[in-house]
């Protein structure tokens, strides 16, 4: 069954004492217990955690039991799934091959943990990150590998894909991702292109999907964690012109797509606030 067409917009990851009085009035002892705040102001939301650990099943249900009808989130499967070889302590450190590299068991084993959340989920992503020759050859190699994986899995859910290698994103790429009924997660980050031009390039490809996300994730992370001191309740890199752009791209898609945005502290120093002035270029654009 086709989606509607519109969008949402949230944050990544919501568990942020420093949002007190900007989204919460107290702060929390647990994530789960800032979600019923956030959910009367927000609509959807990018669930972290998961990314490093497959959640229990009581976990997954309280984040259900916290959020009213309508709200959603989106998702990263674990990187024991996505990462090809394991994390290194140095770099001097010899590569050491993951065993559960796009393992369809180990990934069972998560849908099974996150089924009660399942029907809430618009996104279950599948994050990778740089993949150098010492890890992956180039896309035809990683194209080989991705394929017979998503053709194992359940069909049905909602896939998407974030490569972290701007030379995989041709036209190969968006064609393999619709043939494979999955979406493209667009990274706005350092050393990747600009996500509107992505989606201008191979736009025609891309409005034939069913979905699509957007992830606002900054440039240079040490270089913002230093100039907000670690405290994210503020902005403190003004991106006018890209969140300009990106709400034109957004408005482009509105018609064909259903589309999730999802803001990172680490884009401008506060992603409450870049949601909030996001929200209002994105309305303008679309009246445009």
């Amino acid at each position: 069954m086709r989606v509607k067409p519109g969008y949402l917009i949230g944050t990544c990851s919501w568990n942020f004492d420093d949002w007190v009085g900007l989204v919460y009035s107290d702060r929390q002892r647990r994530a789960v217990d800032y979600l019923p705040e956030y959910a009367r102001r927000f609509t959807t939301a990018e669930i972290d955690s998961w990314f490093y650990r497959i959640p229990d099943r009581r976990s997954v249900s309280e984040y259900l039991a916290s959020v009213p009808p309508g709200f959603s989130f989106t998702c990263k499967v674990p990187q024991e799934i996505t990462l090809t070889h394991q994390r290194r302590r140095r770099r001097s450190d010899p590569l050491e091959v993951n065993p559960g590299f796009l393992s369809v068991e180990r990934f069972m084993r998560f849908l099974e943990a996150v089924e009660p959340l399942l029907p809430r989920l618009d996104a279950i992503m599948f994050e990778f990150e740089y993949l150098n020759r010492s890890k992956m050859d180039g896309l035809p190699q990683f194209l080989d590998a991705l394929g017979p994986f998503l053709d194992r899995i359940p069909s049905g859910l909602p896939y998407a894909v974030e490569p972290r290698n701007a030379n995989y994103l041709e036209p190969q790429w968006f064609s393999f991702l619709l043939e494979h009924h999955s979406a493209h997660v667009f990274s706005q980050k350092r050393y990747m292109p600009d996500v509107w031009e992505v989606y201008e390039a191979h736009r025609s490809t891309i409005d034939r999907m069913q979905r699509s996300v957007i992830r606002l994730l900054g440039g240079d992370r040490a270089a913002i964690e230093a100039q907000t001191g670690g405290t994210w309740n503020k902005v403190v890199l003004q991106r006018p012109l890209e969140k300009q752009r990106i709400a034109g791209m957004v408005a482009s898609m509105v018609g064909t797509l259903f589309t999730i945005i999802s803001v990172n502290n680490h884009y401008e120093g506060c992603a409450p606030a870049t949601v909030s002035d996001l929200k209002q270029l994105i309305t303008r654009a679309i009246g445009a």
